[in-house]
């Protein structure tokens, strides 16, 4: 198992992390705890030693089932993190309730790594004013938290802000190669380096999307490694950047759990060749986006209601990854009165759109397209 040394930390992890959001489930919902304690096991013969949860992460019953679980390996054989939630309207004593229960549920009294969950703008300001950052700032120095971090979820501005607004152990984003330009992204990457602030990496094949690509897309790939999953490529591209400490993958099944530690037993970072083919697979994708809009959001709010950025980011997905099922869940997700069809093509939109597109004339697409999926 390829592993990483966070020399400033002082600490040996794996490289590959086991993110703990996407058991598999039973037929009514629940996690099933065979199937997911055969896949833990398998990880940890392998040598995967970091164990990443969260509070909502199976509606609260990740944490309770990783705390029975890990009650069979020693607490100083492997590292656990887990994070502070980030929703709502959370408070200091709501906070200190939170980071109790934690222990209860995950049955230990601290934690290895632990997380401001999804920062934005928003959060991050809020947990300031309720002094929940300086209060978990007090819980490592009292060695409940070994290493304090955030995970971040808003644009690259707001990620400088945070980074820089006080001392890090390390940070998780979202990161792979077709999201460089998105959220914190190659800049964010780039300058948590500069800081010598370690990163972990979240979404790594965003969301398994890049494990199922087109053929047309594919084709570049294959031709180089025949045999070689198509998630092993988006892998090896987050592990290809020096300052990624953990690559955390949100694995389903034993079949996903085998083929990333193959991927990491032997473990190869891109060479220029390989590299060549990923942006040819990654240009080949974005010439399948459906519009050109940049979710710059000039055209809200809508009169109408409708999300226009939203409508748009489901069918330039569906476009570029041809994923229906993805585009299914996403579409029904959506609130019924933000969709296109709620258009009463008054124009306003189109009328300030930097990148002017005929806005309306796609709503009416996007609308027809994905109702037939």
């Amino acid at each position: 198992m390829k592993q990483s040394i966070w020399n400033d930390l002082g600490v040996t992890t794996s490289l590959l992390g086991f993110g703990c959001m996407r058991f598999p489930v039973n037929a009514e919902g629940k996690i099933d705890e065979a199937q997911a304690s055969a896949m833990l096991e398998a990880a940890r013969a392998a040598g995967v030693n970091y164990f990443d949860t969260a509070w909502p992460y199976h509606g609260g019953d990740s944490e309770r089932f990783l705390g029975r679980f890990l009650q069979r390996w020693p607490r100083d054989s492997y590292y656990l993190a887990t994070k502070m939630p980030g929703f709502g309207d959370m408070t200091l004593e709501k906070a200190k309730e939170t980071f109790a229960e934690q222990c209860r549920r995950l049955q230990t009294d601290h934690f290895d790594f632990y997380l401001m969950h999804a920062m934005s703008r928003q959060r991050y300001q809020l947990f300031k004013e309720q002094g929940i950052l300086d209060w978990c700032a007090q819980l490592k120095a009292e060695g409940r938290i070994r290493y304090l971090g955030f995970s971040f979820h808003d644009d690259y501005e707001v990620f400088e802000q945070i980074l820089n607004d006080r001392p890090w152990d390390f940070c998780q984003i979202q990161y792979n190669y077709m999201d460089t330009d998105t959220q914190a992204g190659d800049k964010g990457y780039a300058l948590a380096e500069a800081r010598g602030i370690p990163v972990i990496v979240m979404e790594p094949v965003k969301g398994g999307t890049l494990a199922a690509l087109p053929d047309q897309a594919a084709a570049p790939l294959r031709a180089l490694r025949p045999d070689a999953s198509l998630a092993s490529w988006a892998l090896r591209w987050v592990g290809s950047h020096a300052n990624v400490k953990m690559i955390l993958s949100g694995m389903s099944s034993m079949e996903q759990v085998r083929d990333n530690l193959a991927t990491f037993a032997r473990f190869e970072p891109l060479s220029d060749t390989e590299q060549a083919a990923l942006a040819k697979t990654k240009a080949i994708l974005l010439s399948r986006v459906r519009n050109g809009c940049t979710a710059c959001r000039y055209c809200m709010p809508c009169p109408a209601g409708v999300d226009i950025p939203g409508s748009f980011s489901v069918w330039n997905s569906f476009g570029m990854y041809q994923d229906a099922a993805g585009a299914r869940r996403r579409w029904a997700a959506m609130d019924e009165s933000k969709k296109p069809l709620n258009c009463v093509k008054c124009g306003k939109c189109e009328s300030v759109c930097p990148q002017q597109l005929p806005i309306r004339t796609h709503l009416a697409q996007v609308q027809a397209e994905l109702d037939a999926l």
